[in-house]
């Protein structure tokens, strides 16, 4: 049971908990519908970076969506996964070598879709770990 009840605003439980002050609530839903959507980067790609930060993030419900499908992963979906593992065990401490493999893979566009992508859903995953957001029955 999360920690606080949910608002009478916003779709999902996670919306709902946003939902107790509507406009951050509807700001975030905006950021996320433009960051979880195809854009420089593929929303594939973007699914398979969410579920590797999930794993370790904390949040049961994010965590309840599925691990990465690495069967499936492409040359840029396993460096955008790997960087993102480094990112969680390094956090603002990411060796400038990291960004090197970047380069090699992405353009300076992509990476900087990438890194805002890792940061909002760790923000994401971050308050429903507080919240103790737990996985919806249908899941």
């Amino acid at each position: 049971m999360a920690r606080i009840v949910e608002s009478h605003y916003g779709e999902t439980p996670f919306q709902k908990l946003l939902g107790h002050n509507k406009t951050v609530m509807e700001g975030w839903n905006q950021l996320g519908d433009v960051l979880e959507n195809d854009g420089i980067l593929t929303s594939n790609l973007k699914e398979q970076v969410r579920r590797t930060l999930a794993q370790s993030n904390g949040c049961e419900y994010c965590m309840a969506k599925g691990k990465p499908d690495s069967v499936n992963f492409e040359e840029k979906t396993s460096v955008a996964v790997g960087f993102a593992e480094v990112f969680l065990k390094q956090k603002s401490d990411i060796a400038e070598s990291s960004f090197d493999v970047l380069r090699e893979c992405f353009s300076e566009e992509e990476i900087s879709e990438l890194c805002a992508f890792i940061s909002f859903t760790t923000a994401s995953q971050y308050f429903g770990a507080m919240m103790k957001l737990e996985p919806e029955n249908n899941q």
